[in-house]
């Protein structure tokens, strides 16, 4: 392997990850993480109780 060869695959798998992290939260910041849906299911059933 050369020098170019090495820098690219390193280039390649650091910019994978980047890549994959920036996808993961997206979907997170779209979806809602599990905790902030649990926290979003319990608030409407606290208000719901409020509102009674």
């Amino acid at each position: 392997m050369n020098a170019n060869q090495i820098i690219n695959m390193v280039i390649r798998q650091v910019m994978r990850r980047l890549v994959n992290k920036g996808v993961d939260a997206g979907f997170e910041k779209v979806t809602g993480s599990a905790k902030n849906g649990r926290r979003a299911r319990k608030a409407a059933r606290t208000a719901q109780r409020l509102n009674r």
